[in-house]
Formats: C-alpha cells, sequence, structure tokens
C-alpha cells in the first residue's frame, strides 16, 4: 500500500513485517510504496530532516500531526517555549516525555550540560524521529511506529506510537588510522572544507555515520552525500552500511595520486 511520509527528506528508510521480514519498499518524495503481502501489521522505520532545525543554541522541534503523539525529548534537554499545550508531562531520569495533541506543534529547546560525545558539542543529540508511523537523526528525528493495515478497510489504520529524539554513538577511537596530516600531503589538493570532515572523523575514532557529520557541519543530507563521495572518489575514505546507516569510514592504504 501507499504511504505518505513526514516529509521529504528522508533517509535509512526500512520496512518489517510482523514476524521481523524486511519488506520491499520504495519512497518517492514524501511517499512509500511498500509490498505488505499478506502481513497485517507491518513496523515502518526512518530519519526525517525535516522536523528539527538550529538557531544559535536553540534548537526547535516543530510538526504538524494528524494525531496523539508521545514526544521524548534528548537527554539533558531544557524546554524553553512551546505553542501547544501538552496533555501530559513528565521526567525521565534525563528526559522529558511529553503526550501531545494533533495539530501543529512547535518546541524550543537547549541543553544545559553538553552531550558526550568526542569533539562533538551539544549540538549532537537530536539524531535520528519516530512517530506510530515510523522509526528513524541533529538533523533528523528517529520516527518509529507501527501501521495496521485491516484488509476490509480502503485505507490503513494508523497507529501512532512515540516520537523520540535520539543520539547515535560514534565509534570509539582505534589506534591504527592514518593521520589528517598523512592524507593531506597524499591528496594536497582537497578542498578546505573536506578537510574539516576529514579531521572529524578521525578525531572520532577513523570511522562515523554520515548522519554524525551532518550534525557536526549542519550540512543537509544531500550536500553532506556529495561531500562524502567525493571523498570516496579520490580514495580517502570508504562507505558503507551499519545497522541501516551510512557509515564513513579513513581508508589506511590510501596512497599517493600518479
Amino acid at each position: 500500500f501507499e504511504l505518505s511520509l513526514f516529509g521529504p527528506s528522508v533517509d535509512n528508510f526500512i520496512a518489517i513485517g510482523s514476524d521481523g521480514t524486511t519488506l520491499s519498499g520504495q519512497v518517492i518524495e514524501d511517499k512509500a510504496i511498500i509490498q505488505t503481502d499478506d502481513y497485517s501489521s507491518i513496523t515502518i522505520n526512518y530519519d526525517l530532516h525535516d522536523l528539527i532545525s538550529k538557531e544559535g543554541r536553540i534548537w526547535t522541534f516543530s510538526f504538524d500531526s494528524p494525531t496523539s503523539y508521545s514526544l521524548l525529548m534528548p537527554d539533558n534537554s531544557v524546554i524553553v517555549g512551546m505553542n501547544i499545550l501538552p496533555e501530559n508531562m513528565e521526567q525521565l531520569d534525563s528526559q522529558i516525555k511529553l503526550e501531545i495533541p494533533t495539530g501543529p506543534a512547535q518546541i524550543d529547546y537547549i541543553f544545559s550540560t553538553p552531550v558526550e560525545t568526542p569533539t562533538t558539542p551539544s549540538e549532537s543529540s537530536f539524531d535520528p524521529v519516530t512517530i506510530g508511523l515510523i522509526t528513524g537523526s541533529i538533523g533528523a528525528a528517529a520516527i518509529v511506529g507501527v501501521i495496521v493495515a485491516k484488509k476490509r478497510q480502503s485505507k490503513p489504520h494508523l497507529q501512532t506510537e512515540v516520537i523520540q529524539t535520539e543520539n547515535i554513538q560514534t565509534p570509539k577511537p582505534t589506534t591504527d588510522t592514518i593521520t589528517p596530516d598523512t592524507i593531506f600531503d597524499l591528496r594536497p589538493d582537497m578542498r578546505e572544507d573536506d578537510k574539516e570532515i576529514v579531521k572529524f572523523i578521525s578525531d572520532n575514532g577513523g570511522e562515523v555515520f554520515e548522519s554524525e557529520l551532518r550534525k557536526k557541519f549542519l550540512q543537509p543530507r544531500t550536500t553532506m552525500w556529495r561531500a562524502v563521495k567525493r571523498l570516496e572518489r579520490i580514495g580517502v575514505v570508504e562507505i558503507y552500511k551499519k545497522d541501516l546507516l551510512n557509515m564513513v569510514k579513513l581508508r589506511n592504504d590510501l596512497e599517493e595520486e600518479n
């Protein structure tokens, strides 16, 4: 069936049947077409980059939902403004959980303490969005949910669960990673902005999720994807999948160009 997504900037889309089987699906702009086979319910997971923005210290979550939902704020975040009255609010350790009614909602927040990730300040806390239909990164929200498709209904029934903002943890540093200075000596014509990406990857153990790069440099998905592909073409990095997300890793076998 066809499902309307919560925006066109979708990444890492996956549909899963009730028994854990991965289903065939295709994303076209802000819609997904999924082969549901004989499953009565499926889980949809994806990263969405349209719900979160940042200006100065203030992060803003904005969403116009057709149904009520739960929103789990990032660790150590402090709400500084909102345009709605939550149906309920509770503190869960270092996170705030809100029950949000239908309609447009905007929540502004800051971080009271830095998020503990290497060289990355508090900006790195809102990476994947999840809303009853979806599971999914700063630049994105993690959408997790369940779609109940009843065959006798003309439209699928959407069962909304929780929107959760979460961090993607950067891998621990390794000792055998090539140094940025060595890379720059071997690739002297590298762009300055690409050098900053290489330094960030090196500082974080030699490999990071692509979404971490988007969060660090506040770049749209397409812009950052072009940058990492550019580094891949000159042999500086390799790109592979890890937990359904794009991982960018510095190559240790880089050689001087002829």
